[in-house]
């Protein structure tokens, strides 16, 4: 039975300074104190050898531990942890299993990052997961977006961020000052020359990549510009950010990584920070959902070749075929209709709708950008 909670040193000194009177009865002492017979000829033994410093309590910890990890082993996982503090167990143990070839279990990992007191909460996993959906191939959809603004010592900072859906693999990740569609139409034909056309490109509904004021419909001049390239375009959902939850994820991990608790004094800092991130991102960082395989070694570039020159726009032979003038507006059959601002001076087709009389749906190249009804005359 242990000694009571009180002052545990005075009682080991009561009990041996009374123990080794002459004629003291030993088990009368310890049912008295309340220790077993044991305990007490424990104390007795290290009083006789160390005199008072035998009574201080000894360390319960092993002399050995086979099971802990090596110290080599240790400070493996210790480097990892501090080049990339927001990554945790699997990550890191599959990052030594890539670059040194050492077999760690996740848990064991966890474990020595318990021990050196690197673990605390993650940033990046505060926010819920999304419901996961991929498509099948590289470049079948890409997702962009910009993650916010913040600022620097010579001016604000708008990242922009592309994100290939399939593989994960970032395709942009720039520092820009501006987010108007002149800014960073330069910087989308760099990564186009470089990685090719995707099949579909996802957005939000704000500026440049679409018009908030008609989401489903209406075109804005970047959106033109890529359907002319052949990219189909698609719009999140207004307030539903799942729908480009590829890159709201990304979002979350480049600000844990790269921008939580720092400040840039220019857009090169920025950028440089950003070109160093998207290196350890694509070719180094173990991705959960890829079953903590890097988005490198999934993605490939597209077989589309960037064109120089734009595609002439082309329509079948069943295509009524418009020009909208000033604002949108082009008349037809006596009547005044009104399209996108941004097809100004661009041939625009109407096609019949099949079995609805009068009906006609418009569309710029492939992209629908709504209907006129002959029927309504308000329309």
């Amino acid at each position: 039975m242990p000694w009571k909670e009180r002052d545990a040193m005075s009682l080991r000194r009561e009990f041996i300074a009374l123990a080794l009177q002459p004629d003291s009865n030993r088990r009368e002492l310890c049912r008295r104190f309340g220790i077993s017979p044991k305990c007490a000829y424990k104390w007795l033994s290290r009083f006789a050898q160390s005199s008072e410093a035998g009574l201080e309590p000894h360390s319960r910890r092993p002399l050995s531990s086979p099971a802990r990890s090596a110290p080599d082993l240790e400070s493996a996982v210790v480097a990892v942890r501090q080049a990339h503090p927001c990554w945790g167990g699997r990550k890191i143990s599959r990052r030594l299993l890539d670059t040194q070839g050492l077999t760690v279990a996740p848990s064991t990992v966890t474990e020595i990052l318990h021990r050196h007191q690197l673990l605390g909460a993650n940033p990046a996993a505060v926010a819920p997961p999304w419901q996961r959906f991929e498509h099948a191939a590289p470049n079948d959809l890409w997702q962009i977006d910009f993650k916010g603004h913040f600022e620097t010592s010579t001016g604000r900072c708008h990242p922009l961020t592309l994100i290939d859906d399939h593989s994960r693999f970032n395709l942009l990740l720039e520092a820009c000052s501006r987010t108007a569609f002149a800014h960073i139409q330069p910087h989308l034909i760099r990564i186009f020359r470089r990685y090719g056309l995707p099949v579909c490109l996802n957005a939000d509904n704000s500026s440049p990549w679409g018009t908030p004021s008609l989401p489903a419909t209406a075109l804005s001049t970047m959106t033109v510009w890529l359907v002319r390239l052949g990219v189909r375009i698609s719009h999140s959902r207004p307030y539903h950010p799942q729908t480009n939850g590829k890159d709201e994820r990304f979002h979350r991990s480049f600000g844990a990584e790269v921008l939580a608790g720092r400040s840039f004094e220019s857009l090169a800092q920025a950028q440089h920070a950003f070109d160093r991130w998207r290196t350890v991102y694509n070719h180094e960082r173990p991705h959960d959902a890829l079953g903590l395989a890097t988005p490198d070694t999934r993605y490939r570039p597209s077989p589309r070749r960037y064109p120089e020159q734009l595609p002439p726009i082309e329509y079948g032979p069943d295509d009524v075929v418009c020009v909208p003038k000033e604002n949108g507006h082009f008349r037809w059959r006596g009547r005044l209709f009104k399209v996108s601002n941004a097809l100004m001076g661009l041939p625009s087709a109407l096609r019949p709708r099949t079995h609805e009389d009068g009906v006609f749906e418009v569309f710029f190249c492939h992209h629908p950008c709504g209907q006129i009804d002959l029927n309504d005359a308000d329309c």
